[in-house]
């Protein structure tokens, strides 16, 4: 009887091996893209039922200042150039390929790390037709410094399949590929959000002659930001800068007061109050432990945000930082999703299989990974929580069993997730203090 036990044993543990190796290989030979659903991916990751096209758009920003080239506080102007990606639910033939994208790695002027191209395969149609007989929504995309409009398709392809029209903005003069001074970037940020919203409800509009035509609802919008993208959305959004911000700005450009257009009290910042704009995702946005928000600036974001940040972020900061923002904002209903022991990369795809390649410097890996996290299953949760959060706001969606869970995700599974994978997150809730 033990001989047999053990011949038994010794077959199962062949069998149970020979799956695992079938298993592993199917692993290997899968085409699994950024954005895909790990087998732990929450509910509502999963892809929507729109076939999904894009669309490179290149824009210009007339008489803007030119704050690279101010001298003793005289502005020049220039025509700004700015390029935008767009993806929209498609109507896609049989013979339609997939679009790959072409991205780089480093950033331009760094000689430590000299810009390297790749590329990487979406599931999207490159200039599909357009699916015609509905609206949708509006979603617009700011990037962190540096990165690029390509930095989180797995969002914005995700979106655009569960009926948005998502614009992702490359920031000039702070891409990997055309990286310059910090003030662009401080001034520019929410100027160019702004200016992309107003593009998008061109370009949607009945006679632009655009693919999107007659498609976009920019009455219903949301603004998603990374770190800088974050300082830029809750500016638009209504969190005006501090003094101190302006101060410091002015003492870096030589003179130039020109960012005091977006600061708290200005009376002309007052008047681009959006109301197009529903909800704000905001993730890991920079500047609190800088003294870019103050008390009385944060108190003017009145629109829904939900913040996503992580306890360990060493360039936004949390106790004093992201989170100090989340409790400043008395006037939003807002949400904090936390990723404990996680940095800062809580918003970029997954590292490039050219990242791991030896010899290349370590930032460009830690460009996009997390140190305590697998990249993939936050982009997961991540999909999850927006989708939840503005289809709420623009789509009237209820999704109050999925963003009104308990605070500590290890205490109980938190709904949508499956069981035992919601561990290590926090989501904190707070309703307008009036």
């Amino acid at each position: 009887m033990k001989f047999r036990t053990l011949l038994f044993s010794a077959s199962l543990i062949a069998i149970l091996f020979n799956g695992l190796a079938i298993t592993s290989t199917n692993a290997q030979t899968q085409d699994f893209l950024y954005g895909d659903q790990m087998p732990d991916a929450p509910e509502l990751s999963a892809r929507g039922k729109y076939k999904v096209g894009v669309q490179t758009v290149n824009l210009v920003n007339p008489n803007q200042v030119d704050i690279l080239n101010s001298k003793e506080g005289k502005d020049p102007s220039y025509d700004r150039p700015i390029t935008i990606e767009v993806w929209y639910p498609a109507s896609i033939g049989a013979d339609a390929k997939t679009v790959v994208y072409d991205e780089v790695m480093g950033t331009r002027g760094d000689s430590l790390r000299p810009l390297t191209p790749f590329t990487f395969k979406g599931r999207t149609y490159r200039d599909a037709k357009a699916l015609k007989g509905n609206k949708f929504p509006l979603v617009v995309v700011s990037h962190g410094y540096v990165g690029s409009r390509f930095l989180m398709t797995y969002l914005t392809e995700n979106l655009a399949s569960k009926g948005y029209i998502v614009a992702a903005i490359d920031h000039t003069d702070s891409t990997f590929k055309d990286a310059n001074a910090f003030q662009s970037t401080l001034l520019n940020r929410p100027k160019d959000i702004r200016f992309v919203i107003n593009e998008m409800e061109k370009l949607g509009a009945k006679g632009s002659k655009n693919i999107i035509e007659g498609l976009v609802d920019a009455n219903n919008t949301a603004i998603i930001g990374y770190s800088m993208g974050g300082y830029g959305v809750l500016n638009v959004g209504g969190a005006g800068y501090s003094a101190g911000l302006g101060q410091f700005f002015t003492g870096m450009t030589g003179g130039s007061s020109a960012i005091s257009v977006n600061t708290a009290g200005n009376a002309e910042y007052e008047k681009m109050a959006d109301s197009r704009i529903k909800a704000i995702v905001a993730f890991a946005p920079w500047g609190m432990e800088r003294g870019v928000w103050d008390a009385e600036g944060l108190k003017g974001l009145k629109t829904p945000t939900f913040f996503v940040a992580g306890s360990q972020d060493d360039i936004s900061g949390y106790e004093k930082g992201i989170k100090a923002i989340y409790e400043g904002a008395v006037n939003a209903d807002r949400y904090l999703l936390t990723y404990k022991n996680a940095r800062h990369n809580v918003a970029p795809n997954p590292p490039p299989a050219e990242a791991l390649a030896p010899g290349l410097h370590i930032d460009e890996y830690y460009r996009y990974a997390e140190p305590s996290w697998d990249q993939r299953k936050i982009n997961n949760i991540n999909q999850h929580f927006v989708t939840a959060f503005i289809g709420k706001h623009l789509k009237s969606q209820d999704n109050a069993q999925f963003l009104d869970v308990q605070e500590n995700s290890n205490e109980k599974d938190w709904t949508g997730f499956k069981p035992r994978s919601s561990t290590g997150m926090e989501l904190l809730h707070a309703t307008p203090a009036n």
